[in-house]
Parts: structure tokens; C-alpha cells; sequence
């Protein structure tokens, strides 16, 4: 248990250092992170709905810090180029992320040509209306992208780093909401780059 949340940390760290130096990032995974919570209480009621919420606010908020905030140019603080942390991204780093957007954005149209999904969809979520078909489809499409990269890593990394990379992702709401509580009143004081985001905390 200790090698796996030494492994964990690791993996949060590195997250953090490489991918979140933007001020604007990091107070989008704060609003991300905190809807999150919201979808996860929801979960156990309506999963169709805390879906909806997932990615139409939550993921979309978080990803946006990602692609249009984020730097990308050479991190000299970490000494690393944006090519060679794409490269080492243990999660899903920009291209899979805009594979993974393609889906769900495809998502409405499929519905929109078929209600129940050419016959996937049981009318119980297609009684329901266009937009919980839709979220159905959503809910599906979230829980299969994360099992999907877990075992995915197990074959190209090893069993240990794709059940970590699963535990994190899961937690990543809980973790991100204490890491960046304070990022939206930093930048309100006009700080557009985390001055510590290659030191540890």
C-alpha cells in the first residue's frame, strides 16, 4: 500500500508540475473540480444526470484550462519541452483528449439520427427525452474511457501505474479543489503563472 500512494503522489506531482502553471487553469480545475463533487453526490440518484453535468460543465471547464490557457511552449522551470511531456503523459494528454472530445461530441448527432441508439439505448432512457439519451450516452462513454487508458496502461506500463492513474482520476475532484482553492483569488491579483508550480509544496 505504501509503494502504491508513493506512486500516487507521484503521479499527482507530476500532473501538477507539468501541466497546471497557468493561474487560469488552475481556477478552472477549481470550478471543474467542485462541480465534479456535486456529480459525484448526484451519482447515487440520477447518474444519467450527474453525467450531464460531468461533462457538459465539469469536463469542459477543465479541459478548456488545458487547451486554451495551459503554456506550451519550453517549461524551462522542469526543463522539459511540451513534445516530451506530451510524450511521457502517463492520463490522456492533448491528443487523446481531442479523440476523446470527437466521441462525445458526437455524441447528440448519433442521437439525433437514432432516439434509442439503433436499438442500444432500452426505452426506459429513451422515454426520458433526447437529452437523457444523450447524458445515457455520456455515462457510458466516461466509464468506458477510464477503464479503457487504465488497462490500457496495464499493457504498456505495468498493473500498479494503471490502477494508480485510475485512483487518481477519480480523486482528482477532491484533490483539486483543496490544491487550487486559491487560484482564482491569485489571479484576480493579476498572477498569471504559479511562481511555485516546479517546486514542491
Amino acid at each position: 500500500m505504501s509503494r502504491f500512494m508513493e506512486a500516487l503522489k507521484q503521479q499527482r506531482w507530476d500532473d501538477h508540475r507539468y501541466y497546471h502553471h497557468s493561474r487560469i487553469n488552475q481556477s478552472l480545475h477549481f470550478i471543474s473540480a467542485l462541480s465534479f463533487l456535486y456529480a459525484y453526490g448526484l451519482f447515487f440518484s440520477d447518474p444519467i444526470g450527474a453525467a450531464l453535468i460531468g461533462w457538459l460543465f465539469s469536463m469542459s471547464t477543465r479541459q478548456a484550462g488545458h487547451f486554451f490557457f495551459e503554456p506550451k511552449g519550453y517549461d524551462h522551470v522542469n526543463q522539459a519541452s511540451h513534445e516530451h511531456k506530451e510524450n511521457i503523459k502517463v492520463g490522456y494528454n492533448l491528443e487523446r483528449k481531442v479523440v476523446l472530445i470527437a466521441i462525445w461530441a458526437s455524441a447528440p448527432l448519433l442521437i439525433a439520427i437514432s432516439a434509442d441508439l439503433f436499438g442500444l439505448l432500452p426505452e426506459s432512457v429513451v422515454s426520458q427525452g433526447y437529452l437523457r439519451s444523450v447524458g445515457a450516452l455520456w455515462l457510458v462513454l466516461g466509464i468506458a474511457g477510464l477503464l479503457f487508458r487504465t488497462v490500457h496502461l496495464f499493457f504498456i506500463r505495468d498493473v500498479q501505474t494503471g490502477l494508480v492513474w485510475m485512483a487518481k482520476i477519480l480523486s482528482d475532484p477532491f484533490h483539486d479543489a483543496l490544491l487550487y482553492r486559491k487560484a482564482p483569488l491569485q489571479l484576480l491579483r493579476g498572477e498569471m503563472i504559479d511562481p511555485q508550480h516546479g517546486q514542491h509544496a
